[in-house]
Parts: C-alpha cells; sequence; structure tokens
C-alpha cells in the first residue's frame, strides 16, 4: 500500500459530475495514476454550491469510489474553483534590490508588492497571483531574474479572485465530506497544465474548456498566462435546448447529444434517424440527425463567439499563433473543433491529459482534464513545500489549509 505522503487526489467539483483522482508520487518524481472515482453532480448551478447537502453527498460517494479502486484511505484533496464570480486583473509590482543581483527574496517581495497593490474588494479573495514577466532595471521580458545583476526589481503578475462566500462553500462542502482541502485552483489554470504544451504556451493560445455549466478561458503568450475568464454557458445550455426542441426530457436530451449530437450541419452525411421517446404517456418519435445538428449548431456558435469576443476585448486577436485547444466533456461533441475553427478564425484541436503515469487510459480523456490538472498542480505544490522545508509528513496538507485562508477573512 502506497505511503500517506506519496498519495495526491485531485477533486474537480463539477457543474455535471464530482470527479476523485488519486495519483502515487513515483520516485523518478511522476506521478502515476492509482484510482478514479466519479459521481453526478446534484449540488452545483454554472460552477457554484447552491445546495451544500447535495454537494456533500456526491463529494463522499466519488472519494469512496476512489479510495476503493486506489486501495487508499483520501484525507486531503485539491480542488478547483469555477464560475462567473472568477475575475482578473494585471498589476504591477516593484522592489529596490538589497544587494548587487537578484535574490529569491527579491522576487518574493516584487510579487507581494503587485499583490498589494490590486484593488481588492473585501468580499472577494485572492486565489492565484502569477508573474506574467519580470524587468530588471528596466530591461523587458526577463523570465527568471534570480541572479541577474541590477539595482531594481519589476515585475507584470496575473491576479485572479473569487467570491469568498463561493470559495467557502466549497471547502465547506469538502470539509462535510470529511476531507481536508490543500489548496484550490482555478479550473481553466487546472485544465490548462494537463493540456498544453510549452511550445503552444510560448505562441499564443487560447485554452477553451468547455464543461457543463461553465466555458474556462486562458489565454498564454510568451510561456506565460495572460488573460483568464469564466463564461456562464456550458454543456449544459446544449442539453436543455435539446429537450426543449425535441420535446423529451434532460436524461433523454442528455443521451441523444452524447450518441448522436454534432455541433455542424455541414457535417451530416446520410439519412440517418434517432428515436426519441417523449415525456408522459405520448408515444415516441424520430428526428432526423440533421434536425439534432439544426438545435445544437446555434448555441455552439453562441459559446464560442462569447470567447471570441472576451479574446478581443483582452487584446489578443491575432496574436495566438498556436490557435485554440478544447478540452472538457462538452468538447466530445462531435465537430466541436471545426465548429471552434469557423466562429474563431483559428486552428484548433481537442486536448487531452497528459503528464501522468499509471491508469492512463481511464483519464485520457478531455472531461478529466481539469482532475489531472489538480495532481500536476499538487505534484508541483509538494516540491513548493519541500523546497522551504514546510513539508513534515502528513501535517503539511493541515498547515495550508484553505479552511483557515478563507475562512479568516471573518
Amino acid at each position: 500500500m502506497p505511503k500517506r505522503d506519496q498519495i495526491l487526489v485531485g477533486l474537480d467539483i463539477g457543474t455535471t459530475k464530482i470527479c476523485a483522482i488519486v495519483a502515487e508520487m513515483t520516485d523518478a518524481g511522476g506521478l502515476s495514476i492509482i484510482g478514479v472515482g466519479m459521481c453526478p453532480s446534484r449540488g452545483l448551478r454554472k460552477g457554484v454550491v447552491v445546495d451544500i447537502e447535495s454537494t456533500v453527498e456526491s463529494i463522499k460517494k466519488a472519494v469512496e469510489e476512489a479510495e476503493l479502486m486506489a486501495a487508499v484511505q483520501i484525507n486531503s484533496v485539491y480542488t478547483g474553483i469555477a464560475g462567473s464570480h472568477i475575475s482578473a486583473e494585471n498589476c504591477k509590482g516593484v522592489v529596490a534590490l538589497k544587494r548587487a543581483e537578484v535574490t529569491r527574496e527579491d522576487i518574493h517581495r516584487a510579487i507581494e508588492s503587485a499583490r498589494t497593490l490590486a484593488v481588492i474588494p473585501h468580499e472577494r479573495r485572492i486565489l492565484h497571483v502569477l508573474p506574467r514577466e519580470f524587468m530588471v532595471d528596466g530591461q523587458e521580458g526577463v523570465r527568471e531574474p534570480l541572479g541577474l545583476s541590477g539595482n531594481r526589481l519589476e515585475v507584470n503578475v496575473h491576479v485572479i479572485t473569487g467570491a469568498v462566500t463561493s470559495a467557502q462553500n466549497i471547502v465547506k462542502s469538502v470539509n462535510r465530506a470529511g476531507l481536508d482541502v490543500v489548496d484550490i485552483i482555478l479550473q481553466p489554470l487546472a485544465s490548462s497544465e494537463a493540456v498544453l504544451s510549452q511550445e503552444e504556451r510560448e505562441l499564443g493560445v487560447a485554452m477553451v474548456d468547455l464543461g457543463g455549466g461553465t466555458t474556462d478561458l486562458a489565454i498564454f503568450l510568451d510561456g506565460s498566462i495572460r488573460h483568464s475568464a469564466v463564461l456562464p454557458i456550458g454543456g449544459q445550455n446544449l442539453t436543455k435546448d435539446l429537450a426543449i426542441g425535441l420535446l423529451t426530457s434532460q436524461t433523454e436530451a442528455e443521451r441523444i447529444k452524447t450518441q448522436h449530437g454534432i455541433a455542424r450541419t455541414e457535417l451530416v452525411t446520410g439519412h440517418q434517424v434517432v428515436g426519441v421517446s417523449s415525456v408522459g404517456d405520448r408515444p415516441p418519435r424520430t428526428f432526423s440527425r440533421r434536425d439534432i445538428a439544426e438545435i445544437l449548431e446555434p448555441r455552439v456558435d453562441e459559446m464560442f463567439e462569447l470567447v471570441r469576443r472576451e479574446i478581443t476585448r483582452a487584446g489578443y486577436e491575432g496574436m495566438l499563433g498556436a490557435g485554440v485547444v478544447i478540452t472538457g466533456g462538452t468538447s466530445l461533441l462531435e465537430g466541436m473543433p471545426d465548429a471552434a475553427e469557423k466562429v474563431l478564425n483559428l486552428p484548433a484541436r481537442r486536448g487531452v491529459p497528459s503528464g501522468v503515469g499509471g491508469l492512463r487510459d481511464i483519464v485520457g480523456h478531455p472531461s478529466h482534464s481539469t482532475g489531472v490538472g489538480l495532481l500536476l498542480h499538487a505534484r508541483r505544490h509538494v516540491d513548493e513545500l519541500e523546497t522551504a522545508g514546510l513539508r513534515n509528513g502528513g501535517t503539511w496538507a493541515k498547515m495550508f489549509s484553505w479552511t483557515k485562508r478563507v475562512l479568516e477573512v471573518f
């Protein structure tokens, strides 16, 4: 059985599903997936907890399934956060160097200076402060300033914030399920860690995570994040459109979408007919696959149009040399890369999570991008704690518990 301090768990709390992925840290420094548990999500709406008890029950079922597969007891998790309450801004920090060259302490002071200059209302909480680029004595484009000679260090950072209450409710749900929260990570950041290559980050890329309740966007350029956003539209909107258009239940509409849906009518070939059960005692009816595509296509176009507007608003139109990478469960709808290329006028590919071993066949699926990304973030977090000398057996998770960090504002 793996040792407790060798186990990391990513808990993806989504609008339509909750997934727990267990990984073991290998001697070579990698991650080996040893367990996966999944349960339909009953207590969230557009990425935000609206029913704690239902969310707790779903978390428990997913974690129990993962524990059974991995043959371990789960005590702490890394979890994600999304929702339209997420916002971001870019800030600058500057410090005078204490010595003739940049030290690790100077980098931390510069980032903290930028953090303190961010205007954050009391009802919001900083989730991430991500360096975009450094400047040493006015020299721009510095990625790693450590050891450089100079007198003045500046840093541009991307500050991501979320509503305190939304973060509290996620932490509270996880705690009531009997688990500690080690860290809470913005979901598009987690997904991007799992599906983007370094070359794409350098050239400029938009990562679009098409979830059940939200569409998450993260833009990278020159190797670092430049913009992030969470849009309140997702796969559930497609399901509802089908339910209304086909006069059927949400469950049947979800089945039709998954098995027969297609994002663009021009991709429909042949004259396939699909049987659709009706609500109540009404007899089942039949629709062509083109009928289904005609219902889905306008909503799919709307989703990518919102992404296009966000890219333009952020000022990155024409700067994304690597195009767009779509991921998430909704990206599996047939024809989604084609729809993305049509609306965004960018080359598009479907991204699957990578960077882990073990049960890769189970997690190598776009719907697991966030969960795998949470584990990759967790592995780096462990390295940072070890570098700082703060990890001590199984207690390090509680030392950095998000329960304290989120609730301390009250």
